[in-house]
């Protein structure tokens, strides 16, 4: 998990053979799909990396969006929007940190909207940042349908690795897109809801969102 490595201001040539890599080429390659900026760029903070973000409000709270050129590679939710922005400025410190204009106020507003009623889909690209591990179970977590929930174990499981519940649950913790990723949607083995990024009401409000959704309950704010 060469993404944590770097972050701790750990050598790149380390981390290349810590992380399986045995020619720089090929680690250098695979980062960007995976990380969505070179290693040097992501553990310098983001330096020369243009990043667009603006702020939203929703019935969940503030919303925080951000984009690079690949696609939006944050959506935060919080109670304080100053907490939001130093969250993602402490990840980013050397990024170029770009705010709204009219164009990108309207994709905040489509966010907001999907965040509102996850069932409509989310038609806008993502830039997801992560671990081989980290984006296997993501895209286990985007196979659940809205309106369904499924266990650690069973996204473990899932992906081949039933072993692997403890390092489920945290990928999960590290997810930056939610609702997107929809790491909401994971429940303990016993139904019972457990931690959540953005908290533990915000989890169970959106399970009642699409739940309600489902039935035909639902109409927005």
């Amino acid at each position: 998990e060469y993404k944590f490595q770097l972050s701790q201001d750990v050598s790149i040539t380390r981390a290349l053979y810590e992380g399986g890599y045995n020619a720089n080429s090929r680690f250098y390659e695979a980062s960007q799909n995976m990380l969505g900026m070179k290693p040097s760029e992501y553990r310098a903070g983001g330096t020369n990396v243009d990043i667009r973000f603006a702020l939203g409000e929703s019935s969940l709270g503030s919303i925080l969006v951000a984009t690079s050129s690949k696609g939006i590679c944050a959506i935060s939710l919080g109670d304080d929007p100053h907490a939001l922005i130093e969250a993602f400025q402490d990840q980013f410190p050397n990024a170029n940190l770009i705010g709204a204009d009219a164009a990108f106020e309207q994709l905040v507003a489509e966010v907001v909207g999907f965040v509102e009623s996850p069932a409509t889909g989310l038609a806008l690209p993502l830039d997801i940042r992560g671990t081989v591990f980290q984006e296997r179970v993501w895209q286990a977590l985007r196979d659940i349908p809205a309106g369904s929930t499924a266990t650690y174990t069973q996204i473990a499981t899932q992906i081949g690795l039933p072993s692997a519940v403890r390092a489920v649950a945290n990928a999960c913790g590290a997810n930056k897109l939610a609702v997107a990723i929809p790491c909401h949607r994971v429940v303990r083995s016993d139904g019972s809801l457990s931690g959540y990024r953005w908290g533990v009401e915000r989890k169970r409000k959106l399970l009642e969102i699409e739940a309600a959704e489902g039935a035909g309950l639902f109409s927005g704010r």
